[in-house]
């Protein structure tokens, strides 16, 4: 199987995400699907945010379970990173980016997830799952840009992009962050899959692709590419 990774714009695991997870199930095919949800950045609830995935993923076919690394002895397991290696999926949780990025740098378990991926495996993010996987990343309380994994290289995600204004972002994207970064803003329910020559949008929203003061609005179906202008935004 090809493998690849998968940014979620948030809500996961709700009501509208089945289109984007059923397509991101049939990643794995001919193999059948087989998924561990991380609830790291789930701080306040992890084992809740675990279980809500697992329920999800069940329902849509798949066998799933939860992979519980909620500090940084868990993500230096052997015996927890060892279990990446018996799925086709790997699904982190929304909540808290920084906690996410300070568990996961540095990390077993990321090592671990970096040759899985590169063997064929699928990481899926939603929300701070997606923000850490981009080469940079934008706290949320302060706005400030930080170096994240850099599994997805080049690019940055804004989660939760739903009712935002492009132009106003574009703008402000301009004056502050990291140069030569492609940014995606991507709505709650919305993911985009890594495809031949882009990013693929699934889901009920929009994805936003913002880079060098231009940016352009891409709905289901259609494909982010990797190099060049956006065009004009609309």
């Amino acid at each position: 199987m090809p493998g690849g990774i998968a940014l979620a714009g948030g809500d996961e695991f709700r009501p509208g995400c089945e289109i984007m997870d059923a397509s991101l199930l049939e990643m794995s095919a001919p193999k059948a699907p087989s998924v561990l949800v991380i609830p790291t950045a789930a701080h306040d609830a992890p084992a809740k945010a675990a279980a809500n995935g697992v329920r999800h993923f069940t329902r849509l076919g798949a066998q799933a379970s939860e992979l519980m690394v909620l500090d940084s002895d868990d993500a230096n397991d052997e015996g927890l990173a060892g279990r990446i290696g018996g799925s086709t999926h790997v699904y982190f949780t929304g909540g808290s980016p920084q906690r996410l990025l300070t568990v996961l740098r540095g990390s077993l378990l990321l090592r671990r997830l970096r040759e899985w991926l590169a063997q064929g495996g699928i990481v899926a993010g939603s929300s701070a799952g997606a923000m850490v996987m981009g080469s940079f990343l934008r706290l949320p309380r302060d706005g400030s840009w930080r170096a994240a994994l850099d599994l997805c290289p080049g690019i940055a995600v804004l989660p939760h992009h739903e009712g935002s204004d492009p132009t106003a972002v574009s703008k402000g994207l301009a004056e502050t962050a990291p140069k030569g970064v492609r940014i995606l803003g991507i709505d709650a329910r919305t993911c985009c899959v890594e495809s031949p020559g882009g990013w693929r949008v699934v889901g009920v929203g929009r994805a936003v692709l913002y880079f060098n003061g231009e940016w352009r609005s891409y709905g289901h179906g259609e494909i982010i590419p990797r190099q060049g202008p956006p065009g004009v935004g609309y």
